[in-house]
């Protein structure tokens, strides 16, 4: 809308031209009064977009490894930089793949969000992760590996990172890809770490990709600590698969347990749906 992107050949960062946040000065200031049961404040940020590659028919599952760890590079530069700007607390880096979640845009893309807010889901995992610390004196992220891996829902894993159908999925085909080691955000990654942690993220999409030989609609959100400079060592970096889909023509429906009662409900039993995924071969059924 602002204008045309000049010619790239990589993975490509630009501002988002419809950001859901505003930059300092930028958001009309809040009321000092305030209700204490409706409260409300400014979310001061910005919105950047990440085109994968300039091919828009491809999507993470094709990209070879060259080029998906010069995506991980981007997303960890992108996570320091806007993690340094004083109105920035957290740096959320998501991806919505395919119309079923609501992707506007057909070419493979990511979306992130830096801003003042710090979303629910990280609020929680750095309460009950620093609680566990304090509680057991053991890292929650590396205590999650541990039993993971002595699990038989592993479907795929390197010498840092491995990916599983956790022991608590929400989704029938939910994964996680954790870290070996303590890790708190991208940051901490050094780029033997990002190179597997970016083949890892291939072979999970070929994964979904094979498993119905059909292009497998996702939520994926990369969780890592907020960057309000307190001290998050204890936070579990993780990145998270949500499919939507049950069987290639079913959903997964949020109805009353869920909506109503605020529970999810998984009617699959994980073991069953990593073995699933892990039987599929690892080179694309489009190649």
């Amino acid at each position: 809308m602002n204008g045309q992107n000049p010619q790239y050949s990589g993975a490509y960062w630009f501002t988002n031209d419809l950001p859901c946040f505003g930059s300092l000065g930028e958001v009309p200031p809040v009321a000092e009064e305030e209700d204490f049961i409706y409260r409300r404040r400014p979310a001061h940020g910005t919105a950047e977009v990440i085109c994968y590659h300039p091919d828009h028919g491809q999507t993470f599952a094709d990209l070879i490894r060259e080029e998906a760890v010069q995506i991980v590079g981007l997303w960890t530069e992108r996570y320091r930089v806007l993690g340094l700007r004083k109105e920035v607390n957290h740096v959320l880096i998501f991806e919505n793949k395919g119309a079923l979640v609501g992707t506007s845009n057909p070419h493979p893309h990511c979306q992130i969000y830096a801003s003042s807010m710090v979303y629910g889901f990280i609020e929680r995992e750095v309460r009950s992760s620093k609680r566990y610390l304090e509680d057991h004196s053991e890292l929650l992220g590396q205590a999650i590996v541990q039993r993971e891996t002595a699990g038989p829902r592993v479907i795929a894993e390197n010498a840092d990172f491995l990916a599983c159908v956790p022991w608590f999925a929400r989704y029938a085909y939910e994964v996680l890809i954790l870290p070996k080691a303590p890790t708190a955000s991208l940051n901490d990654l050094d780029a033997a770490r990002q190179s597997n942690l970016a083949t890892l993220m291939v072979e999970v999409a070929i994964c979904y990709d094979n498993l119905w030989r059909m292009p497998m609609p996702y939520v994926m959100a990369i969780h890592q600590a907020p960057t309000d400079g307190q001290d998050y060592h204890y936070y579990p970096f993780h990145i998270e698969y949500h499919p939507p889909l049950r069987k290639p023509d079913t959903m997964k429906y949020l109805a009353g347990p869920e909506i109503g009662g605020g529970s999810m409900t998984n009617e699959s039993d994980p073991d069953a749906k990593a073995a699933e995924l892990k039987a599929v071969s690892n080179l694309s059924y489009r190649h």
